[in-house]
């Protein structure tokens, strides 16, 4: 049987959409092509993410746009409200914006959402056509539901650069780069106390409120967490252009938004009667190798060369020095940010002698 455009292009090309944004406008302007009356539509995918449980495009059938709203999961987010249903925010964006009624087909029985709206009721024919419409997007949602299941994985597990590395390089050892970035190390002190003396689940809820401080600040500033080591975070902001001046103050100012986010934390448990976390947290600057090592057969995506040795050895001088934030000479060369210097000390295990700085209002 002839097929119409919208179809034809559904069998051929929708599973090669750049993403599911794309997918919805494309076939938003198909459809508007073989004369249904749209003034919007919306596309509605659950995704495996930490914070999102799922995510909803808005299309705007007079102009094209295409928006994003978020459907946070148990947890994620105390603004989103815990009783919406999968479409809620499709279907209230929808009827805001037309007089029709919102027309909804579920892909596959609890799979993606399509929703569509016209200035009027649909007829019965057009009912039709939207359905078959939606069976025939079945299998370019499941692929493109597949890439999206893939990289929020990858991203969640790796970190966004690094997901992105993975996924466009053969899986094979000896895959990678050498970059030049900052490096942040940071751990907390007396973990090993801590751990010993609470209940397990006390101690995940005092690493995750930890994470959640560095790490969060570490992405506010344009960094990328690659590795959580037991209670450490190893952490780059890769220089990008001619000078590294960027990174370098990135990293100090998201060391700086840290130690803020652990001092609130800090008086918090405090108050509710638990110990404090203090931490430690190093900063150089320095080439690494950015790419896959491991087995033949079992593979990490991580950094690794001298930079990478030096700034976990900084770190261990925060504790002797009793400092909260150690920077080395290196990454203190290509900042203006105002540092006071702690003279040369010997690292264990790096052969060099290193010049050591920290940030002026750093305490004990």
């Amino acid at each position: 049987m002839a097929l119409s455009a919208t179809l034809t292009w559904l069998v051929d090309a929708a599973a090669y959409s750049a993403g599911a944004d794309r997918f919805l406008a494309e076939l938003g302007a198909h459809l508007l092509g073989d004369g249904l009356p749209l003034a919007g539509g919306a596309l509605t995918l659950d995704i495996p993410h930490p914070l999102i449980a799922r995510r909803t495009w808005l299309w705007r059938g007079d102009s094209g746009e295409v928006m994003e709203a978020l459907g946070f999961a148990p947890g994620g987010s105390p603004a989103a409200p815990a009783a919406d249903t999968p479409n809620d925010a499709g279907r209230r964006w929808l009827a805001g914006i037309a007089a029709g009624l919102v027309h909804e087909d579920t892909i596959g029985g609890n799979g993606p959402l399509l929703s569509w709206i016209g200035p009027r009721p649909f007829t019965p024919n057009e009912t039709n056509e939207l359905h078959e419409a939606a069976r025939f997007a079945a299998a370019p949602l499941a692929a493109l539901a597949a890439r999206a299941t893939l990289t929020a994985a990858l991203e969640a597990y790796l970190g966004r650069r690094s997901a992105a590395r993975v996924l466009a390089a053969p899986l094979r050892r000896n895959i990678g780069e050498t970059i030049q970035a900052a490096l942040l190390y940071a751990d907390l002190r007396g973990f090993t106390a801590l751990s010993d003396n609470n209940p397990p689940a006390a101690v995940i809820a005092a690493l995750d409120a930890w994470f959640d401080r560095i790490a969060g600040a570490i992405h506010a500033f344009g960094g990328e967490v690659l590795k959580f080591i037991g209670d450490g975070v190893l952490a780059i902001f890769p220089v990008v252009g001619a000078t590294p001046r960027s990174a370098c103050d990135a990293a100090l100012r998201a060391v700086s938004a840290a130690r803020i986010g652990m001092a609130h934390l800090d008086a918090q448990r405090l108050r509710q009667g638990l110990p404090a976390l203090p931490f430690g947290a190093a900063l150089h600057l320095g080439e690494i190798l950015w790419g896959n090592i491991g087995a033949a057969d079992r593979l990490d995506f991580t950094a690794i060369g001298p930079a990478v040795n030096l700034v976990s050895r900084l770190e261990g001088l925060c504790k002797p020095l009793r400092k909260t934030v150690l920077v080395s000479g290196a990454l203190a060369a290509e900042t203006e940010t105002p540092l006071v210097a702690l003279g040369t000390h010997a690292l264990r295990g790096i052969a060099s002698p290193c010049l050591v700085f920290t940030p002026p209002e750093t305490g004990t």
